[in-house]
């Protein structure tokens, strides 16, 4: 099957994304029967292109990597009206009509996250699946913010909305809940999801500062410039929510997240924790606070239940999973009903594994169209069906 792809968003991820497309072309070919070509990308600053035939996407990322614009095809435009994106996706979708009837046409969003409300993204989504096309994302504001309201979309509309790059990279943490538990409930989760600040208080360890260890990762391209986002915690709050919301069926946002960060002012609680033999970790869980429902019980009501999510600083024992990840590494223990504790561990991160996840995203549009793979199944304390993708 080919796949049109249209990019909303053509920073860091989305190059990558192109180029791992490139070097993957034969195996995806060969393993899937799957074909791609870009017909559109649209940026914020660096302007907008289609080409119902196919752009040259790595030459195109080439351009912008070096001040240039992009080029070729139809409605090149430097970014300047407000909602100029909207109206870029709206007329590509026009334009594609045809592939959007043989439901090839898949949106790739990778604008960056919005912490207050998630937008632009969850309009981009919405407008996408709206119109008729599969979305996949590595932005975790529609998840954390909009899931349930974008997935039913999703499901009525009969296309996909998926999001594996938004939490541990490119590591199949939601297709392991949506394909290979059935029967299963997730009844909680904790983890290390922000590799910043687990690098950070690992340096602080070691007698170093919180200054020097975030310029660390400043200049390995993992923090931004501006890293608020991720030693304030709201980064680990917005994969908390997104998480609790696609396993749980939650219905957080990341300011209803409780949330604590990390700081130079943390420092004599990371030594006094390593003196003591245990380890300072920024943790980020939720689990389901049962509570009394109202009104009589009957078979088809299920005890109601709180979700609660939290982002805090926790003193571990050194034998637990999480305080043995060092550097910038990330796992979820995830807690079920018949298995226990299932643990995901992500031994390193960068620009790879995140395009991989959006990879990995197509690979699956392509089997539930196939009908490849099993229907996302019921999880959660509330009994809803959190599925990222629905069927006429």
């Amino acid at each position: 099957m080919t796949f049109d792809l249209v990019l909303v968003g053509f920073g860091h991820v989305g190059r990558r994304f192109v180029r791992l497309l490139d070097e993957l072309a034969p195996r995806l070919a060969r393993a899937h029967a799957i074909q791609t070509q870009v017909t559109g990308i649209a940026t914020r600053t660096r302007g907008q292109a289609f080409d119902l035939e196919g752009l040259d996407a790595v030459a195109l990322a080439a351009e912008v990597e070096a001040g240039g614009h992009l080029r070729g095809g139809w409605a090149i435009r430097r970014p300047s009206a407000r909602g100029s994106t909207m109206s870029f996706i709206r007329e590509t979708m026009r334009r594609s009509a045809g592939r959007l009837r043989q439901r090839r046409l898949v949106i790739v969003e990778t604008t960056t996250l919005d912490i207050e409300r998630g937008q632009p993204a969850i309009a981009h989504v919405r407008t996408a699946l709206s119109g008729g096309a599969h979305v996949i994302t590595s932005n975790k504001g529609p998840a954390a913010f909009a899931y349930h309201a974008l997935a039913d979309l999703a499901r009525r509309a009969g296309r996909c909305f998926l999001f594996e790059s938004a939490v541990l990279d490119g590591i199949p943490l939601f297709a392991l809940a949506r394909t290979a538990l059935p029967g299963v409930t997730v009844t909680g989760f904790r983890g290390v999801v922000n590799s910043t600040t687990n690098y950070i208080l690992a340096k602080m360890e070691e007698g170093q500062s919180f200054d020097g260890g975030l310029s660390e990762m400043q200049r390995a391209g993992i923090a931004e410039a501006d890293a608020s986002l991720d030693v304030d915690g709201w980064d680990a709050a917005a994969k908390t929510a997104a998480l609790a919301n696609a396993l749980l069926g939650a219905r957080l946002t990341p300011r209803a997240v409780e949330r604590e960060g990390v700081s130079a002012a943390v420092a004599e609680r990371v030594q006094a924790a390593r003196a003591s033999g245990r380890r300072l970790k920024l943790v980020a869980s939720a689990s389901a606070e049962p509570r009394a429902a109202k009104g009589p019980r009957n078979e088809t009501r299920r005890p109601a239940a709180d979700i609660r999510g939290r982002v805090q600083l926790v003193e571990l024992p050194a034998a637990d999973l999480l305080a043995q990840l060092d550097g910038p590494e990330n796992a979820i223990v995830l807690q079920t009903d018949l298995l226990g504790d299932i643990a995901l561990v992500q031994r390193g991160s960068g620009l790879t594994h995140t395009a991989y996840g959006l990879v990995s995203d197509l690979v699956t549009i392509s089997r539930a169209l196939t009908g490849a793979t099993p229907e996302w199944p019921r999880r959660g304390p509330r009994g809803r069906t959190p599925s990222a993708r629905g069927r006429r």
